[in-house]
């Protein structure tokens, strides 16, 4: 039964408000994102609850507490079986602190006038939520009225006014992972002045630990002074870099489209060319991307047409980012970026004209702040077609006499992007849906990198491991990693899928022993076709063994030819593993890293890789602690964990700011088609036109 509680009369009215100005709104999708109303009614039920009557409490997540699958599938398929489309709930889950305790709520918000608490559990395993905006904000504060810091920062010279700070998770180095132990992070300080990469001068040595829920210093440190880097040369604004724009100038050019965007978004559901997906917006994940389908011409029957499963839910689970220096101002900079710090919380505006191009169309969101209430996030997914020069397809036939025939096909994709500033560095995390039927995963990194001060001024005077590269006069970038960890539910051509892997195979024939061996070729590879059972045989270290192509295939659906239909997982780049130790305490929180590819059975609790409470996690919980259960995955409703990997060795062409460098996979039709669903593609000249646009007086090309 729901836990209903009568709402005091500010909250009730402000309900009622709400309620009154959404009744003329649409019903949202089920996998919609929670709307601005949906979470003032959130905030008003829990905030009424007698569940949790401590205060003050804070909200550190509140999301979509998505349907069952079933009842989304028939909502987005039909079929029968499932809730109707005007039958599913909406509900949010919430993690909240109050009372020194972490309180896990679901609350339904399908109708927002009477919003109720359905369940209250308080959290008694290892770990604490997301850190807050605001928290952050005010822990920051603390410093400059701290005495002992005040003293450390004249004893170097520095002007107060110049000093800015920012937190770092704690992370784990031991114990029993007991709830009780304080909630409490790093802060580290750093000098602006003129400058405002402040990234780039460090006040080295100096360590602040704040309890984040007394909001209070509790431990300092003044361990070591090195010099402060100089704010030249650190600079990355515009006309702050050096002789203003002195660069190579390529010719400005803008995409122009006379019949306007050739892509439809209705609510959050986009079509475009011959597919159809959903776009959602996750305080943590960042954008989510569901019921991705493809229309498959040669599978329309009775002048219906079908659309295909591809893609049921995916998104960034995680974002792992250890440092390499084990001094103590280091050692624990192992960061976990959307459980620590969650990514849609550091997803800012995107940039017209920058980010994202003039063809382009924009989706906001919302997610809630500290107190509950809704934030309105502007911008923060764009959606636009992309014209790259590149070739879809093509041949040159000469072979027949005085004849020449060249076919050629233009590729165009379409790409949902967010960009996430998470201190320091920047992802641009890119969707790029292609007609051939492929799906491209793309993250670029960019932005700053994380310091640290030295009294280095040479290469020739590092005598010793430096834990990284000098890059300016005493500021060394320090090694690191990156891991980002895609959370892909597919279901290819229907739930039921299995997990296979063709190894390439070598074979060597002995011309003298085999009396087939009828020519002089001596060998050839051939394809091992492999199975996986069970989840220990869907781990795959992209490094190591033969390779292989990694296929999701459904085995109850085939082609005309017989083959079984499927997708598969192509590589893109950056797939590097980590080389921790096992037994090291970050390595156990993120033990999922080892392996870049993981397939697990659908569980709707298993969504992020490094558990669900990730400041001070312990590794109990997550993507490797379930893997361990070794559970059936063959014929199963299965899910991809892909992890792009990148070890950063730090160069000076990445200071001050970094020129971006990706990696990622495509999810590619495998035998999912009847034949090259490009042949249909319109040729160059038809369709839509697209004028490439010179602005500086250059020629202009149109087709």
């Amino acid at each position: 039964m729901p836990l209903r509680a009568m709402l005091p009369l500010p909250l009730l009215l402000a309900a009622l408000a709400v309620a009154a100005a959404a009744a003329g709104a649409p019903r949202p999708h089920p996998l919609d994102p929670l709307s601005a109303a949906e979470l003032i009614a959130v905030r008003a039920a829990v905030l009424a609850s007698p569940l949790v009557p401590a205060r003050p409490l804070t909200f550190h997540y509140v999301g979509l507490d998505e349907p069952d699958k079933p009842d989304v599938l028939s909502y987005a398929y039909g079929g029968g079986g499932g809730a109707s489309r005007h039958a599913l709930p909406r509900r949010a889950f919430v993690i909240a602190r109050a009372g020194g305790e972490s309180h896990e709520l679901r609350v339904d918000v399908a109708n927002a006038s009477s919003p109720s608490v359905l369940s209250h559990a308080v959290h008694r395993g290892a770990g604490f939520p997301t850190l807050t905006l605001e928290e952050q904000f005010a822990a920051v504060a603390l410093p400059p009225k701290h005495p002992p810091f005040v003293e450390s920062v004249r004893r170097r010279g520095v002007d107060m006014d110049d000093v800015l700070c920012a937190v770092f998770p704690v992370g784990w180095f031991g114990g029993d992972g007991e709830p009780r132990r304080s909630r409490v992070a790093k802060v580290l300080c750093f000098v602006a002045g003129a400058t405002a990469n402040f990234y780039a001068r460090p006040l080295e040595g100096v360590t602040l630990v704040v309890d984040l829920d007394r909001m209070a210093i509790v431990g300092y440190r003044d361990r070591v002074a090195y010099p402060v880097p100089k704010a030249e040369g650190t600079d990355y604004r515009a006309g702050k870099a050096g002789p203003p724009y002195a660069g190579p100038a390529p010719a400005p050019g803008v995409v122009v489209q006379p019949e306007g965007r050739g892509f439809h978004i209705d609510g959050h559901v986009v079509r475009w060319a011959n597919w159809e997906f959903h776009v959602g917006f996750d305080m943590r994940a960042g954008t989510v991307i569901s019921l991705a389908s493809v229309h498959d011409a040669d599978a329309d029957a009775g002048g219906a047409r079908r659309r295909r499963q591809v893609l049921y839910r995916g998104f960034v689970s995680e974002i792992f980012v250890p440092y390499m220096d084990p001094v103590e101002e280091w050692y624990y900079r192992t960061f976990l970026d959307a459980g620590e710090y969650g990514l849609g919380l550091w997803a800012f505006p995107l940039q017209p004209g920058g980010d994202c191009p003039a063809n382009a169309a924009y989706l906001d969101g919302h997610y809630s702040g500290q107190d509950g209430r809704p934030v309105e996030a502007r911008n923060m997914i764009c959606v636009f077609e992309r014209y790259s020069g590149d070739v879809a397809w093509r041949h040159t036939e000469a072979g027949f006499p005085n004849q020449l025939i060249t076919e050629v096909r233009p590729d165009v994709s379409l790409v949902a992007r967010m960009v996430v500033s998470a201190g320091n560095y920047d992802y641009i995390l890119d969707w790029e849906f292609k007609t051939s039927g492929s799906i491209k995963l793309v993250v670029s990194l960019t932005g700053l990198l994380e310091v640290k001060a030295t009294a280095y001024a040479h290469a020739d005077e590092v005598a010793q491991d430096a834990h990284g590269t000098l890059v300016a006069e005493n500021t060394i970038a320090v090694y690191h990693d990156h891991y980002v960890t895609y959370h892909l539910d597919l279901d290819v051509d229907g739930t039921n899928n299995s997990f296979v892997k063709n190894i390439v195979t070598a074979v060597v024939r002995d011309a003298d022993a085999d009396a087939a061996a009828d020519t002089p070729r001596r060998s050839y590879w051939t394809v091992r076709r492999e199975v996986a059972e069970r989840e220990a045989d869907g781990q795959v270290d992209l490094g190591g063994g033969a390779p292989a192509d990694l296929v999701f295939v459904n085995p109850g659906k085939k082609t005309r030819m017989g083959n079984e239909v499927g997708y598969r997982v192509v590589p893109g780049g950056a797939t590097a593993a980590s080389v921790l130790a096992d037994d090291d305490f970050p390595q156990r929180r993120a033990a999922y890293c080892k392996k870049q590819v993981r397939v697990t059975p659908y569980s709707r609790s298993e969504k992020w890789a490094s558990g669900l409470y990730a400041d001070q996690s312990t590794g109990g919980d997550g993507l490797a602690a379930w893997s361990e259960r070794d559970r059936a995955i063959r014929g199963e409703d299965i899910v991809l964990w892909y992890t792009v990997g990148l070890h950063h060795v730090p160069y000076q062409e990445d200071f001050p700011v970094m020129p971006t460098l990706s990696g990622g996979l495509e999810l590619r039709p495998s035998n999912f088609f009847e034949r090259n669903p490009l042949l249909t593609t319109m040729p160059i000249g038809h369709g839509r036109p697209l004028v490439n646009c010179s602005c500086a007086g250059g020629d202009s090309i149109s087709r």
